[in-house]
């Protein structure tokens, strides 16, 4: 598997409440992320993503584009959880075909778009 899938397939397994095979098949035991929000070690990101899919089981995860570069890969995609629409990024480092470290960024859809091109 190319970086890029590796990092497609982490993503959609977490999404669908997979997140302890995500992290056993594609993280690194090292792996650390910069979400503001929780602890910067993997298990308490992979418990977080665990607790996101109890709390909207029903989510959908869509990928718009990925891109690889080297030993990075950044996906853009679209969440829908309940009416609530977002736009996220995730950006993956790898080392060998492990993910190292981790970035993600989330905004709101607004209900009014201004943006005629929108946010996908």
């Amino acid at each position: 598997m190319t970086k890029k899938e590796i990092t497609k397939h982490f993503l959609t397994l977490c999404a669908k409440g997979d997140s302890r095979e995500a992290f056993k098949l594609y993280a690194s035991e090292n792996l650390k992320h910069h979400n503001a929000y929780f602890k910067g070690d993997s298990e308490t990101l992979m418990l977080a993503m665990e607790e996101s899919h109890k709390q909207t089981p029903n989510k959908v995860f869509e990928i718009q584009r990925a891109l690889e570069d080297g030993d990075t890969v950044a996906v853009h995609s679209r969440i829908v959880q309940g009416d609530q629409e977002l736009a996220v990024m995730h950006i993956a480092k790898f080392e060998e075909n492990k993910i190292v470290e981790l970035w993600d960024f989330g905004q709101a859809v607004p209900e009014d778009i201004i943006n005629e091109n929108g946010m996908f």
